[in-house]
């Protein structure tokens, strides 16, 4: 990919993320970091002064400095529907942190006015730029797996950092558990299922004199597929982990890691399917890659095949009727737990790589404003669902004119 040479980026929000996301960008060719903004002039002025850059105090300023591209915003979620409109509405491209908003209203004002805005509008749903993921997408594309029935996340997080008075614990600053985290989660359901929920069930428990710290929804799929997803704010970073099991009926993959860096998937297949399968090393750079993630060469598939491992009588399963006498097993490692962080700020850096091309080439980003709002939708109907107790329809505004999801 290439872009525009000399597009000027401001970040809104100085805080540690946003320190994050411009050591991962800085490096993107002809991208310069022209100005830094925070309510916290201190804080503004470190960050400013390591990229070279002005400091400022809002987006609104930024939006007023002629150089100024990009606008990134890693402000609180609440901030960010407002910090999103008014850059979209100077002009500007948008590299929105998730949420998009902490309300689906919020989130229909912001797709609806990316729908209309000459800027390109790009949300950090970071996993749609995941190698890992984006070679199950393939495999899938390919015919080697079937369509996805089941998708499980389970996702026993840190709260360690999250002191009682944290504003990750306000839902009128987070928008709670489901809208702060799980978008990410329901987002990367739909990519690889392929479609967006009909309907969600949400549960949450309340923690004994304590805020909501473990939630789970239910998201039903089109074509009676279904999605599962459990997050716990509840434990130590050192007990922390994380779970994604997808249910292909004759194969399964199993993915480890919110950022994932390792993964096995098990296939049950006839003779051409082992063949196939087992050319996947070989394939190891095409189907790893991702545009604008620089790989750090340790990453392995290896596959082994195990012939004859069922019986030659044909399999049944939903319906499904297939001779399978062989099993695969396949392992995709980038790295493992210690390359997570080579993981995480690259696939912020495809991100943005992909929002600068479709800036300078046309074209919508993976991660759209559409993602974004849909992603909104279903959180915020687990939400309510959990409030009510009743099972509820996920609803998307209608008039918001952006591209299909990917």
């Amino acid at each position: 990919m290439t872009v525009v040479p000399d597009v000027g980026l401001a970040l809104v929000g100085c805080g540690g993320f946003g320190a994050y996301v411009l050591d991962a960008v800085r490096d993107i060719p002809g991208l310069r970091v022209v100005a830094c903004a925070d309510p916290d002039g201190e804080r503004a002025r470190v960050l400013a002064e390591r990229h070279g850059a002005h400091v400022a105090a809002s987006v609104e300023e930024v939006v007023g400095i002629p150089e100024v591209d990009v606008v990134v915003l890693a402000t609180p979620p609440a901030a960010h529907a407002d910090g999103a409109v008014t850059a979209l509405r100077a002009g500007r491209h948008v590299f929105c942190e998730k949420p998009v908003a902490v309300t689906l209203e919020a989130a229909a004002r912001v797709a609806e006015e990316a729908s209309r805005a000459p800027g390109v509008f790009a949300v950090d749903h970071v996993l749609r730029y995941n190698p890992i993921l984006r070679l199950l997408q393939r495999l899938g594309e390919e015919g080697l797996l079937d369509p996805l029935r089941r998708f499980l996340f389970e996702n026993d997080a840190s709260d360690e950092d999250l002191g009682p008075d944290h504003w990750f614990w306000d839902p009128a600053h987070s928008g709670g558990i489901h809208i702060e985290h799980g978008v990410h989660f329901f987002d990367a359901a739909a990519a690889l299922m392929g479609s967006d929920p009909v309907a969600v069930h949400g549960t949450e428990v309340r923690r004994d004199g304590g805020p909501v710290d473990i939630v789970v929804a239910t998201a039903s799929h089109p074509g009676g597929s279904v999605a599962t997803h459990t997050h716990s704010f509840t434990h130590a970073h050192r007990a922390e982990r994380q779970l994604m099991r997808l249910d292909y009926g004759f194969a399964e993959a199993r993915v480890t890691g919110w950022i994932p860096t390792f993964a096995t998937v098990t296939a049950w297949t006839d003779e051409a399917g082992a063949a196939r399968w087992a050319q996947l090393p070989e394939r190891a750079d095409e189907l790893l890659a991702v545009p604008g993630l620089r790989p750090h060469g340790g990453e392995r598939i290896t596959v082994s095949v195990q012939r004859d491992a069922g019986s030659d009588r044909p399999a049944l399963g939903r319906g499904v009727r297939r001779v399978v006498p062989h099993r695969v097993d396949v392992v995709i490692d980038l790295g493992g737990e210690e390359r997570k962080p080579h993981v995480y700020a690259e696939s912020v850096r495809a991100a943005m790589t992909d929002l600068l091309h479709c800036a300078a080439h046309g074209g919508t980003p993976v991660a759209d404003a559409r993602a974004g709002l849909t992603a909104v939708a279903v959180a915020e109907a687990a939400t309510r669902s959990a409030e009510s107790g009743r099972t509820l329809p996920v609803t998307v505004p209608s008039g918001t004119s952006v591209g299909p999801s990917a």
